[in-house]
């Protein structure tokens, strides 16, 4: 039976009732209305945000992949978080902040209405991205429920069913209940002001850990640990590395993986990323921290700072467990044949190297990292059923306190159908593959559209939308039970069919059906004023407005998003070099990440803007309604 020490077992109490207590101390400030209990009525400031956001990215499934990502791939896992995609932050921060933050709505769904109106199309619309974001959600929750059911099973010292699988869902069950009590009770209020609670534990932790394997892994015992390349960032056709002398299954989990043509991965990751962070945040967490923010520009500076913060430290986590594992647990793995379970890398390592007290604080750090990605996926998901449905079709007249005693019913039923769906899944691999690689490639194409192009219209939105989720579904259907196809992850494989389709689709139903009323499309060009293919609708406003300016922005985004990108690489592989004392790449990295901080300096903050110059005085009114409710 597993065994925890009375230090750390007192530790992990002391904060969960700490995290408990915080959050509904505070939960008196959400019950006040819906902007209130969803958006924190626009009134906490950009760096508690931001750093509240980091900790909802800090998650410890994703934590538990990147250990095994970073084993078997070796420094070259720095390139596959990028199929989230990982840069999506860069992109917020370049521009798309400013413009989702300038709507001033509560939701992903009310952003349709601001961009097409109320037509019927606009409606199927509206719909349509509900529909998107509840499945997202779901989605998002089984994953992390599977995660921290592995998790605590493996720590946690009283044994709640004799089958391990029952075992890891038990735990998952209490600890997801657990964390539903507060985000129920506090919606973005608790959330937040926990979360920066939880990532100061967390940082303490990847710090910690970072030592302690810096102190035990030598660079010659991890050079002794791994074969030929693995500490190289760059690749060439294919990932170059060959297991079959020191763990033949990783070997097998490369081929299974579909990223032996590591060349070709990276081609499709780059562009499906850039893609996806062009089409703005899908409906969940990011998205309304985005739309919490006190103002456009604070919206950016949060989306900046969440690289700043997150990405350092987390890695030192990351590669601190995965050397001490390398080194120390090589030969257990190699022991279970192709039996292997890479998640529970991080587990093992874990319990086998963390000396106590530290344990105990790296415990709630992970236990943190989880109850903040699930507490801000959680509080995403009433968003939209109870403002985008409930109020708008069902009861529109309600109370606030209806709307905000509706939001704590929605938000178990989103948790239990969730749950159901971590019971029947074991792999967090799949469930991730399918989220970044199936289902975005049907988001993509009308999200992007809808930004850059006024002849895009509600029922392109609808239809690219659905054409796009029945395709992702359709070859996931098609092909269950295989994890390639044509040596790729078959997720990934299918994501330009998938986005052909949805591409096909969106531009069809608008071309097909009459544009959107010209006043909606005149009244977001206004506020927003995004660059593209808008001209017909800006010559329309400056004979309105003579003053109207259009968006000359375009070079200097896409300036500070490749900049951005290169920031964002070297802190992550940063962290990694720091803790596996590879010092002469260490100061490269820091060095390129402190040139690109100094170049964003002049490039992007010094030049950040609320709104336009003609409109700026009419938008301080309309943010001081939003801020006076």
């Amino acid at each position: 039976m597993t065994t925890l020490h009375p230090i750390d077992a007192a530790i992990l109490v002391s904060f969960v009732v700490l995290t408990m207590a915080v959050g509904f101390w505070i939960s008196g400030l959400a019950s006040k209305n819906i902007r209130s209990y969803f958006l924190g009525g626009n009134t906490i400031p950009w760096y508690l945000l931001g750093v509240s956001n980091a900790s909802g990215m800090f998650d410890i499934s994703g934590t538990m992949l990147m250990v095994y990502w970073l084993f078997v791939y070796g420094l070259k896992s720095v390139w596959i978080p990028w199929l989230w995609p990982v840069f999506n932050q860069i992109v917020m921060m370049a521009y798309l902040s400013v413009w989702m933050r300038r709507s001033g709505v509560v939701t992903g769904a009310d952003w349709i209405e601001h961009r097409f109106g109320s037509s019927r199309g606009a409606q199927a619309a509206h719909l349509v991205v509900v529909l998107f974001a509840i499945i997202n959600v779901i989605g998002f929750l089984a994953y992390g429920f599977i995660g921290i059911g592995k998790f605590a099973a493996t720590f946690l010292p009283w044994q709640l069913a004799v089958d391990p699988a029952t075992n890891a869902n038990l735990y998952g069950l209490a600890i997801t209940a657990v964390t539903t009590l507060y985000v129920v009770k506090g919606g973005m209020y608790s959330v937040v002001f926990t979360e920066v609670l939880q990532f100061l534990i967390m940082t303490a932790g990847c710090v910690g850990v970072g030592i302690v394997a810096m102190a035990r892994v030598s660079p010659d015992m991890l050079a002794a640990a791994v074969p030929a390349g693995w500490g190289d960032l760059w690749f060439g056709r294919t990932v170059g590395l060959d297991w079959s002398a020191i763990l033949p299954a990783a070997n097998a989990r490369i081929d299974a993986d579909g990223w032996k043509l590591f060349s070709v991965f990276f081609g499709l990751a780059l562009a499906k990323g850039l893609l996806s962070s062009m089409a703005g945040p899908a409906p969940n967490y990011d998205m309304q921290r985005v739309l919490s923010a006190r103002s456009p520009r604070e919206a950016a500076l949060m989306s900046g700072l969440v690289n700043l913060v997150l990405l350092f430290p987390r890695y030192m986590l990351i590669a601190g467990l995965t050397v001490l594992a390398l080194v120390y647990l090589r030969d257990d793995l190699a022991s279970m044949g192709d039996q292997v379970d890479f998640d529970l890398i991080l587990p093992l390592t874990m319990r086998a190297f963390i000396p106590v007290g530290l344990f105990g604080l790296l415990l709630a750090a992970l236990l943190a990292a989880f109850m903040s990605t699930y507490a801000a996926t959680v509080n995403a998901a009433p968003a939209y059923v109870v403002n985008d449905i409930y109020k708008r079709y069902i009861n529109p007249h309600a109370t606030d306190r209806t709307y905000v005693l509706m939001s704590y019913a929605t938000t178990v039923a989103v948790v239990i159908v969730g749950t159901a769906v971590g019971f029947v899944l074991d792999e967090l691999q799949d469930v991730v593959n399918w989220i970044v690689g199936a289902l975005y490639g049907g988001y993509i194409a009308s999200n992007v559209l809808k930004w850059h192009w006024w002849r895009f219209n509600g029922w392109g939105y609808f239809w690219g939308m659905v054409s796009g989720i029945a395709a992702a579904l359709g070859f996931t259907i098609a092909l269950h039970g295989q994890s390639t196809v044509w040596g790729l992850e078959k997720n990934l494989a299918v994501f330009p069919a998938v986005l052909g389709i949805s591409l096909a689709a969106s531009l069809l139903g608008s071309l097909l059906t009459p544009p959107d009323d010209r006043e909606v499309l005149l009244a977001f060009y206004r506020r927003v004023r995004p660059w593209g293919f808008w001209k017909p609708i800006h010559d329309e406003l400056v004979r309105r407005h003579p003053t109207a300016q259009a968006n000359h922005d375009l070079p200097k985004d896409v300036l500070n998003v490749a900049v951005g990108i290169v920031w964002q690489t070297a802190l992550t592989a940063g962290g990694i070099y720091l803790v596996v004392q590879d010092y002469p790449r260490l100061a490269w990295a820091l060095g390129i990440a402190a040139v690109s901080m100094l170049v964003l300096k002049i490039t992007w903050y010094d030049r950040l803007e609320d709104y336009p110059p003609d409109v700026a005085a009419d938008m301080a009114a309309v943010e001081r309604g939003i801020h006076s409710t």
